[in-house]
């Protein structure tokens, strides 16, 4: 995906109030400058773009897979709106998610939708922090006889672990030993507002916060 379709992917999202900026404490304490809500999109225009961002990159990254799976539960309404946007391409694809719970009666069990066994699979979410919900999910995946191909997020935070040797995404990819990729990353955010002639103190905060906390490109 260009530069050009990852600001206009992130000028979405901020018109959607998935990307917003101020003063935010995260699960791990830790004060953000921005937050980041994939939930907030509530309307069917904005999941068909969402969909359609996801569709697009997926069909950049040249991945061969049977279905797309969206870890419970805001990568479920990820999961499908990209399917459709597949469908509407010409590309067939399944669509599974889990449960956080295991269902004791009906079909039972933890997965829902299409059977993974001996399909080629990708993992659709909207970020990744601790990586939690990814792996519980390629746990699944595998238990179910399917074969994990890539992992694809809306945005890569950028954000170091512990160590400060890898990010987030980095450690994920090495931990499953898959491609993690990424729509955009916050220094596409960052960009996008550095360009507004209006944003100059948010763009202050993001990049102090950002040469603190995330891996910068040279």
């Amino acid at each position: 995906m260009t530069e050009e379709r990852a600001n206009d992917f992130v000028l979405d999202l901020i018109s959607q109030h998935v990307l917003e900026f101020g003063q935010f404490t995260l699960k791990s304490g830790r004060q953000s400058p921005f937050f980041f809500n994939l939930g907030a999109i509530d309307l069917g225009d904005g999941l068909r773009r969402l969909g359609a961002a996801y569709a697009e990159k997926l069909r950049v990254l040249e991945y061969s897979f049977d279905v797309v799976f969206g870890p419970a539960y805001k990568g479920i309404p990820i999961a499908v709106s990209t399917s459709i946007a597949m469908a509407e391409a010409g590309q067939r694809v399944g669509v599974a998610y889990n449960r956080k719970e295991s269902k004791q009666h009906g079909e039972g069990g933890l997965l829902v939708g299409a059977p993974l066994a001996e399909r080629r699979v990708v993992i659709v979410d909207d970020v990744i922090t601790a990586g939690t919900a990814v792996a519980e999910s390629a746990s699944l995946i595998q238990e179910a006889g399917g074969v994990l191909v890539g992992i694809l997020v809306a945005l890569d935070r950028q954000e170091f672990v512990e160590d400060r040797s890898l990010t987030a995404v980095e450690s994920v990819s090495e931990e499953l030993s898959v491609p993690v990729e990424s729509i955009a990353s916050l220094s596409d955010v960052v960009r996008c507002v550095q360009n507004d002639p209006e944003c100059r103190d948010t763009y202050r905060e993001l990049a102090n916060y950002q040469r603190s906390h995330c891996q910068v490109a040279e």
